[in-house]
């Protein structure tokens, strides 16, 4: 998994719109990238809806959230439809920025081990460089954990 210090990857997702999102396009403001496993579970729904609720005030500070996962735009358009989503929801079909990242990973439950995307949230500065990680995300008060972090950056 990338880490603190580390340099986002110039990687290109695919927004619910269909639009590419290109990670490189955002330098010259702070970025939060977040993953999750699949849209329209609990705890990813309350998760970006959490974000939701914040983000007036992330953009307030200039600062976009771009939530991946590895769904298809268009379900992910319905997730975004559904819950009256307000981050950015971004599609990583083949599956290469979650690799980029370092959040697919070997998960296991109930004995059987699979590969799924690991819950990460990665905070970058104006250059791209990665400033703080949070791996394993537990979800309630993590969208305000990333916000008092965004608000120290300066």
């Amino acid at each position: 998994m990338l880490s603190q210090g580390d340099t986002l990857p110039d990687v290109t997702l695919t927004g619910a719109d269909e639009a590419p999102i290109r990670l490189a396009d955002f330098r010259g403001k702070p970025l939060v990238v977040y993953f999750y496993p699949k849209a329209d579970t609990p705890g990813c729904t309350t998760e970006a809806i959490d974000f939701t609720g914040l983000i007036g005030d992330f953009g307030a500070l200039g600062v976009p959230v771009i939530a991946v996962s590895k769904e298809a735009p268009a379900k992910l358009k319905r997730f975004a439809d559904k819950h009256s989503l307000a981050v950015t929801l971004a599609s990583d079909g083949d599956g290469s920025v979650c690799e980029a990242f370092g959040t697919w990973v070997e998960k296991s439950l109930y004995g059987r081990k699979y590969m799924g995307i690991e819950r990460a949230t990665f905070l970058a500065d104006v250059d791209g460089k990665i400033v703080r990680v949070w791996p394993k995300v537990k979800v309630k008060g993590h969208a305000a954990e990333v916000l008092e972090a965004v608000k120290g950056l300066g």
